[in-house]
């Protein structure tokens, strides 16, 4: 509560930023079904945001570094709500799918700049617990976006004023903040290389996680709705999967810390197989059926990705931590990206079900792909399991959370602080191994 007090502003912030994100995703998705427009355009959609949060990644850096955090904040956040609204007075997909993108990298440096705040404010020895609440913060957000569905449930004009009243309110507790300005942090190296040789298995684990989760986010709405759901049913179904994804972060830190988390990561891919082939094989369900169902898969698909970075951090040094968050998001953000595209394109050819049969395909390559017992543990560092930390997956975060993340030393936040300059580059791996 203490911290919740200290932070109350930010996390306030982070609450209203993800309820526009998560209404506009669910908004995007019922519009265009209702208009009858197929499950690719749909896909594209998300993927498009996905694609905008990965360059807002590159481009906010430098726009902070140019006008400062809370410019940058405030110039993005207009950028966002006036996008919204340009998608509420239009009706051309083309030109939603640019303006999709330019929310995509204003939110992404609005991500930036809250992350740095709350690394700025927080003591070393509250980092884990302002993580959580961060993470916290950035699922409520999500859950409420659905709610809104459920009490105003139309999907005319008023529904993209109501999402761009979201993102402005999100401008105040920054703008108007008087805390001292964060140190300007220079871009992560992403050093994929290196990475794919120590934490193959990890990159795939985080590769498939995008792929499903960026599926979930863009299209479970039209699944939905050729359900037959009303709009409150599709806001209550979405609300109940995204809130399975808040609802397992402790259970499964208390597992990843007891168990291999190679094999827990193996065993999640088996459970969503069984969970996700019911509602791939049938064509349609009841709502009595499909929400239980819906919550157990989400339940599963969102502690893949938590799972893949407390597993790559068993295997990277301290100092080369802050890449590794970079390279993990950047994964995320193509198979993100991939997703929604892949199973749009099913949806469209044989039907809504095809969501979830796509989802049971991507836990097949991870049962294919993740062994335990090829990891050599060569590269395991000393300190290794390192302790789970829960873990925003939606992409709802920026390379800057791992100034957050009590995983990383603080010695490489420090570096990742001073001015940006020319900087030599990461030594290779040498071994040729297995590990994790």
């Amino acid at each position: 509560m203490r911290i919740f007090t200290a932070f109350r502003a930010l996390y306030f912030a982070t609450i209203a930023l993800l309820t526009g994100s998560g209404l506009l995703s669910t908004y995007l998705g019922l519009r265009l079904a209702a208009e009858k427009v197929d499950g690719l355009w749909i896909g594209a959609m998300m993927a498009a945001y996905y694609a905008g949060l990965v360059l807002g990644g590159k481009i906010g850096h430098r726009l902070i570094a140019r006008v400062g955090h809370i410019r940058a904040y405030g110039g993005c956040g207009g950028l966002v709500v006036a996008a919204v609204l340009g998608i509420g007075l239009t009706h051309w997909p083309e030109g939603w799918l640019v303006l999709r993108m330019l929310i995509g990298m204003g939110m992404m440096c609005q991500y930036m700049v809250i992350e740095s705040w709350l690394n700025e404010q927080a003591e070393a020895r509250q980092r884990g617990a302002v993580f959580a609440g961060y993470m916290v913060a950035s699922y409520l957000g999500l859950v409420a976006g659905q709610l809104i569905l459920v009490l105003h449930p139309g999907l005319g004009p008023d529904m993209p004023m109501m999402i761009a009243l979201s993102f402005a309110l999100s401008l105040i507790p920054v703008s108007i903040t008087h805390k001292v300005h964060p140190a300007p942090m220079r871009p992560a190296p992403l050093e994929p290389r290196f990475f794919l040789k120590r934490v193959p298995q990890s990159l795939t684990t985080v590769l498939v996680s995008g792929l499903v989760i960026g599926s979930f986010y863009g299209l479970a709405p039209l699944y939905a709705t050729d359900q037959g759901l009303s709009v409150e049913q599709i806001g209550v179904f979405m609300g109940v999967c995204i809130f399975a994804g808040l609802l397992v972060q402790w259970p499964l830190g208390w597992l990843s810390d007891r168990y291999d988390r190679a094999m827990l990561i193996r065993n999640a891919a088996i459970l969503l197989l069984i969970s996700a082939l019911p509602l791939a094989i049938l064509p349609s369900w009841p709502m009595e059926a499909m929400l239980p169902m819906g919550f157990v898969v989400c339940l599963v698909q969102f502690t893949l990705y938590p799972l893949a970075v407390a597993f790559s951090n068993d295997h990277v040094e301290g100092e080369r931590r802050v890449s590794l968050t970079a390279m993990l998001l950047v994964t995320f953000g193509v198979g993100a990206c991939i997703g929604p595209l892949v199973a749009g394109a099913l949806m469209r050819e044989f039907g809504p079900n095809m969501l979830y049969a796509f989802a049971a395909a991507c836990a097949c390559i991870l049962i294919l792909r993740v062994h335990p017992e090829k990891v050599s543990g060569l590269h395991r560092v000393d300190e290794a399991p390192v302790k789970h930390v829960p873990t925003p997956d939606s992409l709802a975060s920026s390379p800057l959370s791992a100034a957050l993340d009590p995983r990383v030393s603080n010695a490489a936040v420090a570096e990742q602080m001073k001015p940006t300059e020319a900087k030599a580059p990461m030594p290779e791996a040498e071994e040729e191994s297995r590990p994790g």
